[in-house]
């Protein structure tokens, strides 16, 4: 139900029905003034809070840096050395303004990505951003027991019980409920990946060669695009927007002012993408020092592959507990993120419940797509082995759902948001030619990947 405040605002219409706290908020507003001046008062506290809203952004960048993404990165620096590093630094402006649109859309119309699509163009478009969901989630989630699958086997744990044990896991966590548990959790098991860090530092990279990668990043060849290509779906893959913008909504708002809540997630989503980045490139710098300066062009299909011939230069133990124990964390972060940001996106769509603070029995359908996803990927891992070798092909598709993706997001930040919160300016231009940029690699890719199955 609109408020009057919202209909005199002249607000869209997407907007006209998001919560009032949020819409109030705008104009310095909230609810509970009186707590606020107490939190205003204690400046620990603020920070705590504001830190909170902060952990969408982490946490679903943590999540992008997945075993797919890791393979991406590893196989970028064994076939083209240091050239794949500079793409990775300009992902990150592109990374955040992407992730950045899906907080405002959220924390200002009260909806995730799914409903925002269905009340702003019809409910058969909706189901259009459901199927690509269900596709892009099913990849990453084949990725991401894979990942576990092959780190694990280096260690002599058989497939079946590493994938299992993993699911298990993830599937507890979220069926505990509780949003704020499974954030925390989520956070600190993918906080692992920071071993990427010193493996490529004991790779001990030369700085000439890496100073002309950076100055020399493009090569005319069919396949160092496919993989730039991969490269761009690893980092900006469609589950992430469902993610984040679900993610705020099921947060709430805490009594804090619209634009106080946006700073922080702003914060904490440019935090995470200069993060990911960071991650993705040690990834590369530990491949191009080592495997790519003897064996440049091997191929690496699996993170066992990745790990095994990372073993000579960083040792056995090196490469099992960095490389491996970063796998894990970002495979199991990555099977959480992607769990519920397909349940969250389809739920929606469908106009079922759909919030971790409710119990299973109140949310059956959202925790039942949720465990159903989850059994599903997993199962289809210790079924077929050879679906450890998809994860730059994922990657790839993820690059050739981009134009349909970005397209719906930039249209809802103009279509669903009020003008004082829509892009203007140098940040609207910047915003579109980055993301044309993107769209143009993600159509190059589609129609190469076309081309090559007829």
């Amino acid at each position: 139900m609109a408020t009057p405040a919202a209909q005199s605002a002249g607000l869209p219409a997407a907007v006209v029905d998001a919560p009032a706290a949020a819409i109030a908020a705008d104009s310095g507003e909230v609810r509970g003034g009186s707590r606020l001046a107490e939190f205003r008062g204690a400046s620990w506290l603020r920070l705590a809070v504001l830190l909170a809203f902060a952990g969408p952004g982490v946490m679903v960048m943590l999540a992008d840096t997945d075993a797919g993404s890791v393979i991406t990165a590893a196989q970028s620096g064994a076939s083209f050395g240091y050239r794949l590093v500079l793409p990775q630094l300009v992902l990150i402006p592109v990374l955040y303004v992407v992730q950045e649109i899906t907080v405002r859309l959220g924390m200002v119309t009260g909806k995730g990505h799914g409903s925002l699509i269905v009340s702003s163009f019809g409910q058969m478009w909706g189901w259009v951003s459901a199927a690509t969901l269900f596709a892009a989630c099913m990849g990453a989630l084949i990725t991401e027991f894979a990942g576990v699958a092959g780190a694990a086997a280096l260690a002599g744990i058989p497939r079946a019980v590493s994938v299992t044990a993993a699911a298990l896991f993830v599937l507890v966590l979220v069926l505990a409920g509780g949003h704020r548990r499974v954030e925390y959790i989520g956070i600190a098991v993918g906080l692992l990946e920071l071993l990427f860090i010193p493996a490529a530092l004991l790779a001990r990279p030369h700085p000439a060669a890496l100073a002309v990668g950076l100055a020399d990043p493009l090569l005319a060849s069919h396949a160092y695009w496919t993989l730039l290509a991969a490269n761009v779906g690893a980092v900006i893959m469609p589950w992430m927007i469902f993610y984040q913008q679900s993610a705020v909504v099921d947060k709430g708002n805490r009594g804090l002012a619209l634009r106080d809540r946006l700073r922080s997630a702003r914060a904490g989503t440019l935090a995470g993408s200069v993060l990911t980045q960071l991650i993705m490139i040690s990834i590369v710098v530990a491949t191009a020092a080592t495997i790519g300066t003897g064996h440049s062009g091997a191929a690496l299909r699996s993170v066992g592959e990745v790990t095994v011939a990372l073993t000579p230069f960083l040792g056995r133990t090196g490469a099992l507990v960095l490389f491996g124990m970063g796998i894990i964390g970002a495979s199991l972060i990555a099977a959480l993120v992607v769990a519920l940001a397909g349940s969250w996106g389809v739920a929606e769509v469908l106009g079922w419940r759909h919030s971790l603070n409710d119990s299973p029995a109140r949310a059956v359908g959202f925790y039942t797509l949720s465990g159903l996803a989850l059994v599903g990927g997993a199962a289809l891992v210790v079924a077929a082995p050879s679906l450890v070798n998809l994860s730059v092909s994922v990657e790839v598709m993820n690059a050739c759902l981009l134009p349909l993706v970005l397209g719906f997001l930039l249209a809802l930040e103009r279509l669903a948001l009020p003008a004082q919160l829509r892009m203007r300016g140098a940040r609207l231009a910047g915003t579109y030619v980055l993301s044309g940029l993107v769209m143009t690699l993600g159509l190059y890719t589609t129609v190469a990947q076309l081309l090559r199955i007829l």
